[in-house]
């Protein structure tokens, strides 16, 4: 079932096939072993792991005083949809009738593994940073797909968890979800067992780091809760000490229209003197504070050929990407996270990039040639990228 849908995924059980047959009841003594058994299923489809937790767990409820309190600080900025559907936040039993348990999955996405406790992203002032997560194919479709597919493998199943209390005499219901829906999806996963949350907010894994996306699969079977697991950051600051923009204002807290991933994904518009030099050359997302954290020695590399770099995205040029037109563009990102941003504001981050780029004669060139293309706002950033290679030709002269 499409996560898109308004009505969850209904159907009766069907009759074993020949290979479940082959799976003796007796197999299954218990909802353990059904958990055991679902886990190893998500391996196969390249989940790093899965845990499980209950719709009526009571940490829904507790974390709406949180998000009320950081919605009150105006720490959102632009992220809107923050602010409804609270009651589903509070309640996620209300997206899925007849939801009975979360599964929480986390799927690693690193395609190589990076300098540990390094940001060699500096050494390339010339070239576009886009996030790891965010150099191949948009993940959201991935991490649906194989939700289905879990889904799916659990339906069939179903007949050999007949003498089992978990409510297969029920409907069998699921849907999946990947940062589309109002779920409360970091401490789900924490409660669940996949992590801790770490200072910068993310969640961190002991044995894989932080470098991996979560997701979501509801399903009416009752199963046992997993629990959470110790946090391990000790008295360790690095996140909030590399953060650029100074965007983690405290241990666990985030200011997100300071962060550079808001910022050059989900900002609308001008974006603030104050943050520009600060970005760098980053153009879409940021990864500081996750390079830095020393868990991440442990990342591992995604056996999911979905999260490979397209279109040289790990390895382009500022300049080159500039010159890029509309159709480019919308052909390059087809299918990519990139196209969240817009081409207008894609424009705008590679601006600012190429205005915190050393100095070179030809940057002013290509930056003045796009002016009067796309309106004011972009016009308001090449500008200032112009003035900031000016400021550069000038200091090397002098």
């Amino acid at each position: 079932m499409s996560s898109s849908s308004s009505t969850p995924a209904s159907a009766t059980a069907p009759m074993p096939t020949a290979k479940n047959a082959s799976i003796p009841t007796n197999e299954f003594q218990d909802a353990i072993d059904v958990k055991r058994w679902i886990r190893e299923q998500a391996i196969k489809l390249g989940f790093a792991d899965c845990g499980f937790i209950s719709v009526d767990n009571p940490l829904f409820e507790a974390q709406m005083q949180g998000l009320r309190d950081w919605l009150a600080k105006g720490h959102h900025g632009q992220l809107t949809f923050m602010e409804s559907n609270h009651d589903k936040r509070a309640n996620p039993a209300l997206l899925v009738e007849g939801s009975r348990t979360i599964i929480s999955v986390r799927m690693d996405y690193l395609e190589a593994a990076p300098a540990p406790r390094r940001i060699e992203d500096n050494l390339r002032p010339n070239h576009a940073i886009i996030a790891r997560y965010a150099r191949g194919r948009d993940y959201h479709k991935t991490m649906r797909s194989r939700l289905k597919k879990l889904a799916q493998n659990i339906e069939a199943m179903l007949p050999q968890w007949q003498h089992l209390d978990i409510g297969v005499d029920s409907p069998f219901v699921f849907r999946p979800f990947s940062d589309s829906a109002p779920i409360f999806e970091r401490p789900l996963a924490d409660a669940a067992g996949l992590g801790w949350t770490g200072k910068h907010t993310l969640l961190i894994n002991k044995d894989s780091g932080s470098f991996f996306v979560l997701g979501e699969l509801f399903l009416s079977l009752a199963l046992p809760e997993d629990t959470a697991v110790s946090a391990h950051c000790g008295s360790c600051s690095a996140c909030i000490d590399i953060c650029p923009t100074q965007a983690i204002v405290a241990p666990y807290q985030l200011k997100a229209s300071a962060c550079i991933s808001y910022l050059t994904i989900e900002h609308d518009g001008i974006i603030d003197e104050t943050y520009r030099k600060a970005i760098g050359n980053r153009v879409f997302g940021c990864d500081d504070c996750q390079l830095i954290c020393p868990w991440n020695r442990y990342a591992q590399i995604s056996p999911i050929d979905d999260f490979h770099a397209r279109h040289n995205l790990d390895d382009s040029l500022l300049i080159e990407l500039w010159q890029w037109s509309e159709q480019q563009f919308l052909k390059s990102t087809e299918g990519s996270p990139l196209r969240r941003t817009g081409y207008v504001n894609f424009l705008r981050n590679l601006s600012i990039g190429i205005g915190n780029a050393p100095y070179h004669a030809k940057h002013i060139e290509k930056l003045t040639s796009r002016l009067g293309e796309h309106g004011e706002v972009l016009d308001e950033h090449i500008h200032w990228a112009i003035k900031e290679q000016l400021a550069k030709r000038h200091s090397s002269t002098s």
